[in-house]
């Protein structure tokens, strides 16, 4: 069994169900599991041969979603690029990743015009462009001229799948290589802790470049039967609007998705009430956006919140959505298929209630990174993947993440975990969104600075904020310094760019 059975089993089982509803069109099973079959069979034609790399630099799409599942049939190795990314780092992944061919959309022609003499291994650009391209084929006549190339038995579950490229936000970007195996245990794993079930709608925003949107949002419909309800970009009345009018049962996406969306001064004008399931990922969720959440989708009967990382793509722990009632601020109990466990420095277990890091092995653990050993062996370990996360673990097996190992802030001898604060300060009524850092002390070593967005229309000063984290936190872990700024930077996944607030306001 191989990834690129999925489609085609769908399509025999459900041949007229809407696959994919997308700006480019909508399709069904039947249609897209040819059109994708006939691409196969192109970049096939075209020379590509079996684990060749195949980049798709795309904006969320229907185009990425056929160029992904035709590389799954021809037994190539699908490799996303963040469409976040400048020129020079475009050419980062891609000559690290050494794809022969990069499927693009017609806004990055700009781009890759003026870097094209830098790709080392690219032979072949694609591009649904309209004749005004001189770098690439037209995306429709290179299908058109495929032979239909169904999945094949010849790839195997230990082939690899993807080169999923980190977001790079500490250092350079690392391709995790993931195999079929891998995102076959995945989808296991995924839909037995957030219950999914056939025949959803589901809204696809996460960036698709992402293990979440890719492997559980987006692959989960397709193993379902569901239908995709792709979405280009995350502007939130335009979400608002396409959920009642397309009926969409699950959104999915990080706290900074809902968090914009629920404060959007319209949003209670849209009807959300097909929807059904939540799910929350990627950043930890504040109390105060979960309770919101429950009062702006009145038929959710609970939020599944997944951790995980692109290395076990991704998911590792999941909190269903009954025990999200009563076990607020974890991330659930481990996969059901995977391995977890809190230590210490020595690797050694610690008991529950004690801080260490997150540490897991299982058949959805990536291979290693593309042409990286120094960080395959930093990241696998005696067969246990050390995920860089601090986390707990209570005495019923349930896994809270204090923060990133490398975000701690440690003040005067003391531990100072920014989530912590970042939670109490999101509880406070004029605040829309926030970010805690350590800067240095002279005295202390480091001390505790936030950054805090505010609500439109509502003030505060930094005293007054101070003062009321004292009356929620030890004296110690309160901010030295705030600044208020106009938004928080974050990534594609939803997690704040902390090291771009420290260069931008820390002078």
């Amino acid at each position: 069994m191989n990834l690129g059975y999925l489609f085609s089993n769908a399509a025999n089982k459900y041949p007229n169900r809407l696959a994919i509803i997308s700006a480019e069109g909508n399709w069904t099973f039947k249609v897209f599991d040819q059109r994708t079959s006939r691409l196969a069979g192109a970049m096939l034609n075209a020379g590509l041969k079996k684990g060749d790399r195949v980049a798709i630099l795309f904006f969320n799409s229907s185009y990425f979603v056929e160029v992904y599942f035709a590389c799954l049939k021809a037994g190539l190795v699908a490799t996303p690029v963040n469409y976040r990314f400048a020129g020079p780092e475009i050419v980062y992944v891609l000559n690290d990743a050494q794809p022969s061919i990069l499927f693009y959309g017609v806004e990055f022609e700009t781009t890759l015009q003026e870097i094209r003499q830098e790709l080392e291994t690219i032979r072949i650009l694609v591009s649904p462009h309209d004749g005004d391209s001189s770098l690439a084929l037209n995306y429709e006549e290179f299908l058109a001229n495929g032979k239909r190339v169904g999945p094949t038995a010849d790839v195997a579950e230990e082939d690899q799948c993807q080169i999923m490229y980190t977001s790079g936000t500490t250092g350079r970007p690392k391709g995790a290589v993931l195999t079929h195996r891998n995102l076959l245990w995945n989808l296991y794993n995924t839909i037995l802790g957030r219950e999914d079930k056939t025949g959803e709608r589901a809204l696809i925003v996460g960036p698709l470049y992402h293990t979440a949107a890719l492997n559980n949002h987006f692959t989960i419909q397709v193993a379902l039967a569901g239908t995709s309800i792709i979405v280009q970009k995350f502007e939130p009345e335009s979400l608002l609007r396409t959920i009642e009018m397309e009926k969409a049962t699950i959104i999915s996406g990080a706290p900074a998705l809902y968090n914009r969306l629920l404060q959007h001064p319209r949003a209670g004008e849209y009807d959300t009430s097909s929807i059904t399931k939540c799910t929350v990922g990627s950043d930890k969720l504040p109390t105060e956006i979960k309770k919101r959440i429950f009062n702006f989708f009145p038929n959710i009967n609970g939020i599944y919140e997944i951790y995980g990382c692109t290395e076990a793509s991704p998911s590792i722990a999941i909190l269903g959505a009954e025990d999200s009632l009563h076990k607020d601020g974890s991330v659930g109990k481990s996969a059901a298929f995977l391995e977890a466990r809190i230590v210490d420095e020595d690797a050694s277990s610690l008991p529950p209630g004690e801080v260490g890091e997150l540490i897991c092995r299982g058949p959805n653990v990536m291979q290693g990174y593309h042409r990286n050993p120094e960080g395959t062996k930093e990241a696998l370990r005696d067969g246990w993947l050390h995920t860089g996360d601090l986390a707990t673990m209570d005495k019923e097996g349930f896994f809270y993440i204090v923060d990133r190992k490398k975000d701690m802030i440690v003040s005067g001898g003391e531990n100072i975990y920014p989530r912590e604060l970042e939670e109490v300060l999101m509880g406070h009524p004029a605040i829309a969104d926030v970010a805690v850092v350590g800067i240095p002390d002279p005295d202390w070593g480091e001390a505790v600075k936030a950054f805090v967005v505010l609500k439109e229309g509502l003030t505060i000063n930094a005293q007054e904020l101070i003062r009321f984290c004292k009356k929620h936190l030890a004296s110690y872990k309160k901010p030295k310094a705030i600044a208020f700024v106009p938004s928080i930077p974050r990534n594609p996944s939803g997690k704040a760019l902390k090291r771009i607030l420290k260069e931008k306001y820390d002078h």
